[in-house]
């Protein structure tokens, strides 16, 4: 072989290794304390597992034939975006989360029970509208217009994608004024700011964006929004939304304790305290636990074997392996690597 032709052979196989490496980071020789985990979700027709810790990969593996950077549906962890966006809304000066939906969907005020449903109780599902069918999601003017109060506001929690759709067309309008679609709040409020970018994001028959369902998502981009919730509200040393306003999405209701506004809140002693989850149909889960200054990607249309409390007892324990996981707390990281 000619010198030329051994130093090409050379680097291909350095950067074949060094690929390698970033897929799988556990070595050969040291099993990662997460493959457990891992297996088991492959067991389960699992896609993708990632496990950060202060900010950094501990561990990344796809499963089943995924890969990095194939993008896959969020299903209704979309729905946690949302959750954020309104309380950015609020420091923004558009809306308060104690304000009547009625005020601004002024065609709901000749309701006696649509006049009273405040954002707030329409994002934790308690406003007593119909939540719809799940998977079939109209467009924002449909589903205020066909929006049914079957209870009084703040009696009963009902799951589904027309609240969702109502507060669209809510924020929508509320934009209107400043010229500004929807569209575009949310990628320069939220998503730009953050640098995540999304596969793709279904709309409505306005063209409005899906928010109860719509965003498609590689498991990177995905724990970019984690790791914002996780750092508070803060990226890159900038405050994108203050830390108190951000608190108002992890607060649960009478008719729903383990369900903030839009994110889902821990219901069982057998995970920690603090735990908080976005979660869509098929597995798809964005686990956020702050006293473990951990972050879990999960992309899985998982089979009915699958147990949430099974596979968080793997990550955990393999958290407990991992050196320094339970030293004394570390900085707060900026941004996800």
């Amino acid at each position: 072989m000619n010198p030329l032709a051994a130093t090409c052979l050379a680097v291909t196989l350095a950067l074949t290794g060094f690929a390698r490496a970033q897929t799988k980071p556990a070595g050969k020789t040291s099993p990662s304390p997460f493959q457990p985990a891992a297996d088991y979700l492959r067991a389960c027709n699992g896609h993708a597992l990632l496990v950060y810790r202060d900010g950094q990969l501990d561990f990344e593996e796809f499963l089943n034939g995924h890969t990095r950077d194939q993008p896959h549906r969020l299903a209704s962890g979309t729905k946690s975006f949302v959750g954020v966006l309104a309380v950015m809304a609020v420091e923004d000066g558009l809306l308060k989360l104690d304000e009547k939906v009625a005020d601004t969907l002024t065609e709901w005020k000749a309701d006696a029970r649509k006049s009273q449903v405040t954002i707030r109780q329409l994002l934790t599902l308690t406003s007593g509208i119909a939540g719809g069918e799940v998977g079939n999601v109209p467009s924002y003017k449909s589903a205020v217009r066909l929006a049914e109060a079957k209870f009084p506001p703040g009696e009963k929690f009902q799951y589904g994608p027309v609240p969702f759709q109502c507060f669209g067309e809510l924020l929508r309008r509320k934009l209107e004024s400043r010229k500004e679609t929807l569209e575009g709040y949310l990628h320069r409020r939220l998503l730009d700011p953050i640098g995540l970018k999304p596969s793709s994001w279904r709309k409505d028959a306005e063209g409005n964006p899906n928010l109860p369902s719509g965003a498609t998502l590689t498991a990177r981009e995905w724990a970019k929004f984690g790791q914002f919730v996780l750092n508070r509200g803060a990226w890159d040393g900038k405050q994108l939304v203050s830390e108190k306003l951000l608190a108002e999405c992890f607060q649960g209701t009478k008719a729903h304790p383990t369900y903030g506004l839009t994110f889902w809140l821990n219901a069982s002693d057998e995970r920690p305290r603090d735990l908080v989850m976005a979660a869509g149909a098929g597995k798809q889960k964005l686990y956020i636990v702050p006293s473990q200054r951990l972050l879990i990607v999960q992309f899985a249309e998982a089979t009915r074997r699958f147990q949430e409390r099974e596979l968080m007892r793997l990550v955990l324990g393999g958290l407990a392996k991992v050196p320094d996981a339970a030293s004394e707390p570390k900085p707060t990281p900026t941004a996800a690597k």
